[in-house]
């Protein structure tokens, strides 16, 4: 991990709703990407501020969503930690921490639709909000896939 773990996934979904009633609508980000870039956008654990794990590299909306890249950091034990989890499968979720600049609630549905929103970070956490925003798992490397096997063999199980 010298140069850090790399992640990436959607961070939020459009027009999906999440366990607390709130719908984003495409373009939501927007504004506050263009103002602050990537780079603002803090990368946390849990949606701990006092638990930076890594940096944001990208973050752009389209036509499903808001997409992250970003890496977890090889010198913060949490980030080492969370790139474990990852690598293990047991702990792929994202969730976006923000402020609601502009929002109506639907009376009848009680959604609460989220027009424009001010990021504030986005974190890896065990329970995302919104079930669907997950980091994606991304192809394993031909190098891993052939020690994988070569470990099968020496263990005498068939590829």
């Amino acid at each position: 991990m010298a140069d850090g773990f790399p992640i990436e996934g959607y961070a939020c979904l459009f027009d999906v709703a999440d366990l607390g009633r709130d719908l984003v609508l495409p373009g939501a980000f927007a504004a506050s990407l263009a103002r602050q870039g990537a780079g603002g956008v803090r990368l946390l654990y849990q949606h701990d501020p006092a638990e930076p794990i890594g940096v944001w590299t990208e973050a752009f909306e389209d036509t499903r969503g808001l997409y992250v890249r970003g890496r977890l950091s090889s010198d913060v034990v949490r980030a080492r930690e969370c790139a474990a989890l990852i690598g293990e499968g047991a702990l792929d979720g994202l969730s976006i921490g923000f402020k609601a600049v502009e929002a109506r609630t639907d009376p009848r549905t009680r959604l609460r639709r989220l027009s424009r929103i001010d990021l504030w970070e986005v974190s890896i956490v065990t329970f995302p909000m919104q079930p669907g925003a997950r980091i994606a798992r991304p192809p394993a490397a031909p190098a891993a896939l052939l020690s994988a096997a070569a470990a099968r063999l020496r263990a005498g199980s068939r590829i």
